[in-house]
Order: C-alpha cells, then sequence, then structure tokens
C-alpha cells in the first residue's frame, strides 16, 4: 500500500512540475486525449471533427481522369448542403483534402486510406463515411477497390450513402470505374482495345455485374474513363459485347474523357462539365454480336450500326443527357455516330 501511493505521488509530481500544459491524471473532468484509433485509415482531417447534418441532395459523379473537373465538385460540395466530404481511396495522399475545402464551405474534408479487408471491415471506417454528406471516390486501381471493399461494411456504408442517405457520390477514373452495375475489375491487369478486340475472351478481360455499388440510374451502366486519350472505344465495345453474350443484357455505357465529369441528378438528368467530351453509348438486345468467341477477334457489324452514340461537349449549357429515355435532352447540343467491328477493326460513321 505504501508503494502504491508512493508511485501515484510521484505520477503526480512528474504532471504538474514536468509539463503545466498535462491535465491531471485524476481529475475526472480532465480532459481525454484522443486516441489515434478512432478514426482508423485517416490521412487527415480538415475542418470540424463534430459530425453535422445537412440538407443533401442525391447525385451521381463520372469522372474521366486526369485534371480534376472544378465544377463537378462544386456541383457535389453544393447537393451536400455544405456538410461532411469524405474521400476514400487505396493508395496516394490526402491532397484533395485542400483541393475540396477551397472549391466550396463545408463543415470538413477527410481522406480514408483503405488498404486492407480488415479496415474495410472496420465499424468506425464505415461509421465515418455513413455521416458524410459527400463521398468521393479518388483515382488509383479498381482492382484494389473490389478487392478490399466488395462485401464489406464499406461497400454497404457506400450503398447506403447512394440509397437511402440520397447524398452525392464520385469518382474519378479507377474511382468511377466501380460506379455502374457493370464494371472491368481489372483484377488481371489492364486491357487495350486491341488485345480486347483480338480476343473478346481475354483473360484481361475481367467484368462483374450486380455485385457491388448500387447507383441511382446506373443499374444498367458500365463506365469507362480516360476514354478518347487512351483510345478505349475497342475495349468498351468488347465489354458491351461480352455482357450482351454472357448475360443476355444489353447495356448501356457512359465513357468520359480526361479533365470531364458527367454528374446526374436525382431525376436522371445527366450534366457534362469541363474541357472534353463524354460519350452515351446505346446497345440494343435485337442486334446481337456476329461473332463473340474466345480466341477470335470480334465482329459485331449489323451494316455499321451495332451501337449508337451519343457523345456530349463539357459546355456551361446545352450539356444535359436523360437517363431515364438514354437520349440527349431535346434542347442539348450533341454529336450522334455509329460504332461497329468486322473481324476485329473498330470503326465510328457519324
Amino acid at each position: 500500500m505504501i508503494k502504491l501511493v508512493g508511485i501515484i505521488a510521484l505520477l503526480y509530481g512528474f504532471t504538474s512540475c514536468g509539463n503545466k500544459e498535462l491535465p491531471n491524471p485524476f481529475d475526472p473532468n480532465a480532459p481525454k486525449p484522443t486516441s489515434p484509433l478512432a478514426r482508423p485509415s485517416s490521412l487527415g482531417i480538415l475542418g470540424d471533427t463534430t459530425d453535422v447534418k445537412t440538407i443533401t441532395k442525391g447525385g451521381v459523379v463520372i469522372m474521366g481522369g486526369g485534371t480534376d473537373v472544378d465544377a463537378a465538385f462544386k456541383w457535389m460540395i453544393d447537393r451536400s448542403g455544405g456538410g461532411d466530404v469524405v474521400i476514400i481511396r487505396a493508395t496516394g495522399t490526402n491532397a484533395y483534402n485542400d483541393y475540396v475545402n477551397r472549391l466550396g464551405k463545408v463543415n470538413s474534408v477527410e481522406t480514408l486510406k483503405i488498404d486492407s479487408r480488415k479496415l474495410a471491415d472496420d465499424d468506425r471506417v464505415a461509421g465515418i463515411i455513413r455521416n458524410a454528406e459527400m463521398l468521393f471516390i479518388a483515382g488509383g486501381d479498381q482492382a484494389d477497390y473490389v478487392g478490399y471493399w466488395k462485401g464489406t461494411k464499406v461497400m454497404q456504408a457506400i450503398n447506403y450513402l447512394l440509397a437511402d442517405k440520397k447524398v452525392p457520390v464520385g469518382g474519378t477514373s479507377a474511382g468511377a470505374a466501380i460506379l455502374g452495375n457493370y464494371y472491368f475489375g481489372a483484377d488481371r491487369g489492364g486491357v487495350d482495345s486491341e488485345e480486347a478486340l483480338s480476343n473478346p475472351y481475354n483473360t484481361k478481360v475481367s467484368l462483374g455485374k450486380d455485385d457491388f455499388l448500387k447507383a441511382p440510374f446506373m443499374s444498367n451502366i458500365i463506365t469507362d474513363q480516360h476514354f478518347a486519350q487512351r483510345n478505349r472505344e475497342g475495349r468498351l465495345t468488347v465489354f458491351l459485347s461480352r455482357i450482351l453474350k454472357d448475360w443476355g443484357k444489353a447495356a448501356n455505357a457512359i465513357a468520359v474523357d480526361e479533365r470531364t465529369a458527367v454528374c446526374i441528378d436525382e431525376n436522371g438528368v445527366a450534366e457534362v462539365f469541363g474541357s472534353n467530351n463524354a460519350f452515351f453509348v446505346k446497345s440494343d438486345i435485337t442486334k446481337q454480336p456476329e461473332s463473340v468467341l474466345s480466341g477470335v477477334p470480334l465482329t459485331w457489324d449489323h451494316s455499321g450500326k451495332a451501337l449508337q452514340v451519343f457523345s456530349v461537349s463539357g459546355t456551361e449549357s446545352n450539356n444535359k443527357f436523360n437517363m431515364n429515355t438514354f437520349q440527349p435532352q431535346s434542347s442539348s447540343l450533341y454529336k450522334s455516330a455509329w460504332w461497329s467491328v468486322v473481324a476485329g477493326g473498330w470503326k465510328s460513321v457519324h
């Protein structure tokens, strides 16, 4: 007992004399230090750590990679009601914190690096996401996102934001790749148009469906990014041919150039922002590929009209597309084309 009293006295003396800034550990009203484990996976937060509730409007943003589109982020911030913004990724830094904070008034911006299934199944990580009024999925590798997040509490939290809480959720590059109900998983690496067109069943053409994110107006959509810059028209055509052949579904696609974004509101009206184009690609259940076989170049021709395509520029007006009808708004300025493939040779006719 005497030893215990002595140890307590020694600790108290060290605390009070050694550093006057430290709280008295025996004072029940002393502030409790924040545990570094309270926000696992956090790369830092700007703003108020106290959760707020704001009035939000749902929305989905498909960004094509490259330089971020300020107008699209401002669109999301406005729909967030100035609440808490969460950025999620599996690699990289917290650079988005400063960027988003400069674009509009929000309560906080926090980046979470979720790079394991253990973190993705952590209630505290999922709780931070559930408390968000805006969520953005950074670029990286969608194979990480599928591998780490699919089937976890993080996935459930994202779907809660999309379906129940109805807040704006967006992504760029790999973060946009996973927002469609159909998605290119990239778990066997990337695939270019030449590889895919020469063999639609190349093992790199790794597609998933109906088992990840459930974004509004995206149930029949596959996305692609860095589109014209990386000549991805051919591989997207292969993705759509495989969906039609393997699953009997005539899926549509949203393909977005770099420095461009498609922002879909709660009514299904999409706006295109940025300096390049977005492509809305429509398949038809009555136009089956003539040849989509393993080891054989794709043929999907139908007299040069296998797929109907609408391209919309990222202008400040006349830039709207109706996701309900999958047609441009009547007032929109757009270009239309037909895509087809013969023996692995892709072509577009306006």
